[in-house]
């Protein structure tokens, strides 16, 4: 069943407060609120409803209106619902017309809706966004197409792994999960296994690797022993064989994982097998674990600042150069707008960039076909940068509590979202003072 849109009906209740009546209506979310094209989101997220009967889902501008919200002002789920009963700017911007004392809506809506839209449709946050600002005069057209790509670590909420540590998890989980399916087990290495794993810390820590090898081969001796006696006991039986599909599997690639010269992909988390380990040349950050994201913002800065034209998430760790075959098309889609210059950094070169794009793509360093202005725009490469970091400090890019690749997908193209609306916020307060600012100035030059 497809949701039932709200729409302003100018109503008003004896028991109940307008909203329009208790807020200061030149607020900037107001104004947002109002510059915002909901009908062009509900068409984009209504593709994935059906008719058929049930249930009707909540409104689009309420969904879209927290997941803009929650990635604006970095919030957790949690926290964003006790923000929304206790904001009355925020039910305002999420349609509401009356103020609520109650969460018209549960927290777990929130992940639901998410994983129901998935990248392709949430890209439709990024589109409006760029499309306000257009409107808004916060960003010429023009400057559209001319970005800046390059690539960063989104970093998922997994400790950093560690051989022992992954091979005493997975023998817990397995315990744990054959004791609430009913396996009896011959040991189950609870104690033990936890002073293996002290005693690999501390001698490890000790400098003293020979012996932290022989504590590290006795966690791996009891994983392969829990793993051998589940196998024997949950054989034939297919009920217990679906229970154990997806995790025993796992404990074997970590146990097979310690071996030298293991080929394929690690395991780094058991809570999130798809996290890859990417190093990125940082002194203080050799490794990082998560995914790629690539990310491209505008060369100049524009009135309203740097907006994210475009972010995808890239599983497999992928070189860099061989990810503007794919983000090139998508970005020309998502702006509307033919990319008439890239800049990247040197981590780009040999890229395979479609072909009508080749000539058009320009590294750090380059002198063959650099005429003095695009001379001057390689000097404004690094200018991706502080929006990286801008992303993952202030809009939930930093560590990634999402499940699973459409987690990480999902993350990166609302994170960009929240990143746009939080300048188009800023941007339209300014707007406004300079408007009152004029206003006061024309008023005091009047006679009395």
């Amino acid at each position: 069943m497809r949701p039932r849109e709200r729409s302003e009906t100018g109503e008003q209740d004896l028991f109940r407060s307008r909203l329009d009546q208790i807020i200061d209506m030149k607020h900037p979310l107001v104004t947002l609120g109002r510059t915002v094209d909901w009908s062009f989101l509900e068409e984009r997220f209504g593709e994935v409803y059906t008719d058929d009967p049930g249930r009707p889902p909540l409104p689009t501008r309420l969904m879209a209106g927290l997941a803009i919200l929650k990635h604006t002002y970095d919030l957790s789920d949690e926290v964003l619902c006790e923000r929304w009963v206790e904001n009355p700017y925020y039910q305002h911007f999420c349609g509401e017309e009356f103020f609520q004392h109650r969460l018209v809506f549960d927290r777990s809506s929130l992940t639901r809706w998410r994983n129901r839209m998935g990248e392709e449709r949430l890209a439709a946050l990024i589109q409006e966004s760029l499309s306000v600002a257009t409107r808004t005069k916060a960003i010429k057209p023009s400057e559209l197409s001319r970005v800046i790509v390059d690539t960063t670590v989104q970093p998922k909420n997994v400790t950093f792994p560690t051989d022992a540590k992954l091979l005493n998890r997975a023998r817990e989980k397995l315990v744990r999960l054959a004791q609430r399916h009913g396996v009896t087990l011959r040991q189950s290495y609870a104690r033990l296994g936890k002073f293996a794993l002290i005693k690999h810390q501390r001698y490890a820590h000790a400098k003293q690797f020979k012996r932290a090898r022989r504590a590290l081969k006795t966690l791996r001796t009891y994983l392969g022993r829990v793993i051998r006696d589940i196998g024997r006991k949950i054989e034939g039986n297919s009920r217990l064989e679906a229970a154990f599909a997806k995790l025993l599997p796992l404990a074997r690639r970590v146990r097979e994982q310690q071996q030298q010269r293991q080929r394929g992909p690690k395991v780094y988390s058991l809570h999130a097998p798809e996290v890859e380990c990417i190093g990125k040349g940082k002194a203080h950050r050799p490794y990082e674990f998560g995914v790629k994201v690539s990310i491209a913002t505008t060369i100049g800065h524009a009135k309203g600042g740097q907006f994210v034209t475009h972010v995808k998430a890239l599983p497999g760790n992928p070189y860099d150069g061989h990810t503007l075959a794919t983000v090139i098309p998508d970005m020309e889609t998502l702006v509307g707008n033919t990319i008439a210059r890239i800049l990247a950094d040197k981590g780009y070169r040999g890229n395979n960039a479609p072909p009508d794009h080749k000539l058009r793509v320009f590294l750090s360093g380059q002198n063959r076909g650099v005429t003095p202005k695009i001379k001057r725009e390689l000097r404004r490469r690094a200018a991706v940068e502080p929006v990286i970091g801008h992303l993952k400090a202030e809009h939930r890019m930093g560590r990634n509590y999402l499940w699973f690749r459409h987690g990480d997908a999902a993350n990166a193209v609302l994170a960009a979202a929240g990143y746009n609306f939080r300048r188009l916020i800023r941007w339209l307060s300014l707007l406004l003072r300079q408007i009152l600012s004029a206003l006061t100035a024309a008023l005091q030059t009047l006679p009395a």
